[in-house]
């Protein structure tokens, strides 16, 4: 590409030529450039190339920093308990627990209204139920994730046992609008408490 650069100049005398080659330096005959000429053409052109790359790389940074602005300004993290001390359930039926004291819901993706925490975006997330009961009803308790069993955390009826305590957690991958909620199985029953019975999770990254 330089020998032909070099060729380009020496014969297009019309705007190079008479400004920076004299007549010695140029030997028409044989194509050729003069030694000083192809040297500063040389560098030129590493000084071109180099100039490229740290654009490419200036701007392959610009938008990494981007990305990790934007990871880093999704914050997903929420904590709700159940108000009041009564007894919930028994149900006939399978029914989503609705925690409506909101402790924390950093990023809105808790509904107090549902029970059911929606994910804003793809990633991995975490998330914790915990729960007192009565020991003369029996408790079941499942994290479901959509419509799909996940772990629970249960115990059976006592007559000499006045309460009984219980929880479990669980790592999940999910899609955007992956819905999460705890439900209560039929013919089970949980304490109504703030401070016991509480629904929790957060996302730890992003995909």
């Amino acid at each position: 590409m330089i020998f032909t650069l070099c060729l380009f100049l020496c014969f297009c005398g019309v705007t190079l030529g008479q400004d920076v080659l004299s007549q010695t330096e140029v030997t028409t005959e044989t194509g050729s450039c003069s030694p000083d000429m192809c040297k500063f053409l040389k560098e030129f052109e590493a000084m071109k190339a180099k100039q490229e790359a740290v654009e490419t790389n200036l701007k392959q940074t610009e938008s990494q920093v981007l990305v990790l602005k934007q990871k880093e300004a999704l914050k997903v993290v929420f904590s709700a308990g159940i108000l009041g001390n009564a007894a919930i359930g028994p149900f006939k039926t399978p029914t989503t627990l609705i925690y409506t004291r909101i402790i924390t819901n950093l990023g809105n993706a808790y509904n107090q209204n549902t029970g059911i925490f929606v994910a804003p975006v793809r990633g991995m997330y975490y998330f914790t139920f915990f729960y007192r009961a009565g020991g003369e009803h029996k408790v079941r308790l499942v994290l479901m994730k959509n419509n799909e069993y996940v772990v629970e955390s249960s115990d059976h009826k006592t007559l000499n046992d006045g309460a009984d305590n219980g929880g479990n957690a669980a790592f999940m991958e999910l899609q955007q609008g992956d819905q999460v909620y705890v439900q209560l199985y039929p013919d089970t029953h949980v304490f109504g408490g703030s401070h016991t019975t509480t629904f929790s999770g957060f996302l730890l990254h992003q995909d």
